[in-house]
């Protein structure tokens, strides 16, 4: 990446939608994007308030005259700039991706996205054809995807250590909504977390459901084609959806399994995977995140740990620090702004684009069709197929 930076001549800049001083994830998105050097973030929309966004910007240390009070009015004046931004990072509640991501694109900018990407698989099939058209580059913040483990458990699927797969199983469990929140004093946040208008189809597939899909896919290199879900509420009474457990044929017939849910009393951001193959199996936890577990059928198994010197160059390159120095998301999320640089970089300077594995839109796609099968399941009563994406 370095060299590629040198020869593109300056990091590439960012405008930030969202991400606020008192939000968590705006923080891992700024310095994320620019752990590595790849990005600068040089400008932004900081609240939905104009004034509000204005002061936040200044406050967090944005020149105040790139401390803009909403998108139309960044997106039209970086435009007239010697120096615009080059892309846009979105970390908004949720009803409002889509309509951002759009201005974005038309206004030929790169986008990273939170997820979900949008309200329903039509507007992410939209958003994919529009990004194919403007020949834009469009990623998304599945952060889980891009630890150095997950990549290795990915790499490890396609080179056939595990023959050939039999089943998938992942699962996120988690207690952010294990209490009636709903009974809470209402913030900004909890507001559109809690209207289901705003927050998504299902909300808990929005929050991190769509996480623990993508993961499944990403590892298993295998698209979902059909699926039998249980879709509602753990809490009684609740409106909003805590909780998803899913039958999954994936591509090939591969068998698998997703149980998530926000409602897990005493849970915390776990998310697992499990790949078993004809030969062996893989197993990854973010509570040890930086070590995968291969058992292979009648070998001792083995704990690989990142950093260790025997793994593949790019394995190896999406870690920074030593083996048993902790990393952790927000070196994930470099990773995605990294690689979603570096094939920009290379576009602009006519050199071979490498073909990093970050998230991209087509992934986000499949994530709302997927979305959109639960659901449909859970009304029939039996296995709906999950649409396909828009052809190429």
């Amino acid at each position: 990446m370095a060299g590629m930076r040198e020869r593109f001549g300056r990091p590439l800049r960012l405008g930030i939608v969202g991400g606020g001083p008192e939000s968590w994830i705006g923080k891992m998105h700024r310095t994320a994007a620019e752990l590595d050097g790849a990005w600068r973030a040089v400008a932004g929309v900081f609240s939905s308030n104009p004034a509000r966004s204005r002061a936040a910007g200044a406050a967090m240390g944005f020149d105040a005259a790139r401390s803009y009070g909403d998108l139309s009015e960044m997106l039209a004046r970086e435009q007239q700039r010697a120096d615009p931004i080059d892309g846009v990072a979105i970390m908004t509640p949720n009803d409002t991706h889509y309509a951002f991501a759009v201005a974005a694109l038309d206004a030929g900018l790169d986008v990273v996205c939170d997820k979900p990407v949008t309200h329903d698989f039509a507007e992410a099939c939209d958003l994919v054809v529009r990004t194919r058209r403007q020949r834009r580059l469009f990623a998304i913040a599945h952060g889980y995807s891009a630890y150095p483990m997950t990549r290795l458990a990915r790499l490890l699927v396609r080179d056939g250590t595990l023959g050939d797969l039999r089943l998938v199983r992942v699962e996120y469990i988690q207690s952010g909504l294990a209490t009636r929140l709903e009974d809470a004093a209402q913030t900004n946040r909890l507001r559109w977390i809690l209207d289901e208008k705003r927050s998504g189809l299902a909300l808990v597939m929005s929050a991190i459901g769509c996480h623990a899909q993508h993961l499944a896919c990403f590892a298993s290199g295998l698209q979902v084609k059909r699926v039998a879900a249980d879709v509602g509420a753990l809490l009684p009474g609740r409106k909003v959806i805590d909780y998803v457990s899913a039958l999954i044929e994936f591509e090939r017939g591969v068998r698998g399994t997703m149980t998530v849910t926000q409602a897990a009393a005493g849970g915390e951001n776990d998310i697992r995977l499990t790949i078993c193959g004809a030969k062996g199996m893989l197993e990854w936890s973010q509570r040890d995140v930086s070590y995968l577990r291969v058992a292979i059928q009648g070998e001792p198994a083995r704990v690989i740990g990142r950093g260790d010197p025997f793994l593949p160059p790019d394995i190896v390159a999406a870690g920074r620090a030593p083996r048993g120095h902790p990393e952790g998301l927000r070196e994930a999320f470099a990773n995605i702004y990294g690689e979603m640089a570096e094939e920009r970089m290379a576009r602009a300077l006519g050199e071979p684009v490498p073909e990093h594995p970050y998230p991209r839109i087509e992934d986000g796609a499949h994530t709302m069709a997927f979305i959109e099968a639960c659901l449909a399941s859970q009304r029939r009563g039996g296995w709906v197929d999950v649409a396909p994406l828009p052809a190429p």
